[in-house]
């Protein structure tokens, strides 16, 4: 008898921490800062397509990050990076 009483103090607590406390929040998307960004897709530099955040693969270089949408692509800005990098820079200057 005294394991199913501590049982349901135990699912009582539960209960109102995940309605009422840190739990209610995850379940309704209130866990995250207001003032956070999400990232923004980015361009992959060796084919110009838009690649989402955390989807392709990524690559740091030189202390940036660059999103790429295939393996190809990785793997040709890992041969170039310089060539892909000034073409980026350019690019922005112009726009």
């Amino acid at each position: 008898m005294d394991g199913v009483f501590s049982f349901l103090i135990f699912a009582v607590f539960f209960y109102l921490m995940m309605r009422f406390g840190c739990g209610a929040h995850m379940a309704h998307g209130h866990h995250k800062d207001s003032n956070s960004t999400e990232e923004e897709p980015t361009i992959d530099p060796v084919c110009n397509k838009i690649v989402e955040s955390k989807k392709g693969y990524g690559k740091v270089h030189e202390g940036k990050l660059y999103r790429f949408c295939s393996r190809q692509c990785l793997d040709e800005f890992d041969q170039h990076p310089e060539k892909y990098i000034d073409s980026l820079n350019n690019a922005g200057a112009v726009s």
